[in-house]
């Protein structure tokens, strides 16, 4: 039996609303865009299926091969930097991190899964590129298997599919604020009617007095 109770009620006309609201989203098309691929050696088992399902995933979602650029560096603690030099040059729209941690008994994984989040993070922000986090941290190898192919799906195709959604998004927003500013600067400046009449006063001699005959 079904139960018109308020919190279905309201949680229905919440929904109602919430879909009509009006958003800015990116696109998943990489046609005519530039990315960057940074991917890990260290457990290559795994990073190179990564790479393998992110370069496929930017192809069929149509970006061209002469347009993607794989850079490989030794591990993960690598990784932020040389995706920092990518985006520093200004010649991609997105970059994309693989790499692959396994947990072991040390506090060594901790210390390195940080610092290549952190790194990864600052390194968008800081140059307005946006960085896609594909880097695997798992307990087990099994775990990783599962994320790089099998039951998980392949985290290297997600991130691939955010790169392209985030570098669609940049350009929305970008092209969206550089409008607004036009208009601005538009608003502004005077008119051509009230320049020409201006010049127009400012050119016009002054009235003679006329004075009545006796």
């Amino acid at each position: 039996m079904r139960t018109n109770s308020p919190w279905r009620h309201g949680t229905t006309e919440a929904k109602r609303k919430q879909s009509r609201v009006k958003a800015l989203e990116g696109g998943l098309s990489a046609s005519g865009k530039r990315f960057g691929i940074v991917v890990s050696r260290f457990n290559e088992f795994i990073t190179n299926r990564l790479l393998q399902s992110a370069y496929n995933g930017l192809i069929r979602s149509g970006a061209k091969g002469r347009n993607i650029t794989t850079v490989r560096v030794p591990g993960a603690f690598e990784i932020p930097s040389a995706a920092r030099t990518l985006a520093e040059t200004g010649e991609y729209d997105a970059i994309i991190c693989l790499g692959c941690l396994l947990r072991g008994d040390t506090a060594h994984y901790d210390v390195i899964v940080n610092e290549v989040a952190r790194g990864i993070g600052q390194s968008a922000q800081e140059t307005g590129v946006p960085h896609a986090f594909g880097v695997l941290t798992c307990d087990t190898l099994e775990q990783a298997i599962d994320r790089a192919g099998l039951k998980m799906g392949n985290k290297g195709l997600d991130a691939a599919l955010a790169a392209v959604e985030m570098a669609n998004l940049r350009k929305a927003v970008g092209g969206r604020q550089s409008s607004v500013v036009s208009e601005k600067a538009v608003s502004r400046q005077p008119s051509a009617v009230s320049k020409s009449k201006g010049k127009t006063q400012a050119r016009k001699p002054p009235a003679k007095k006329r004075y009545a005959s006796r």
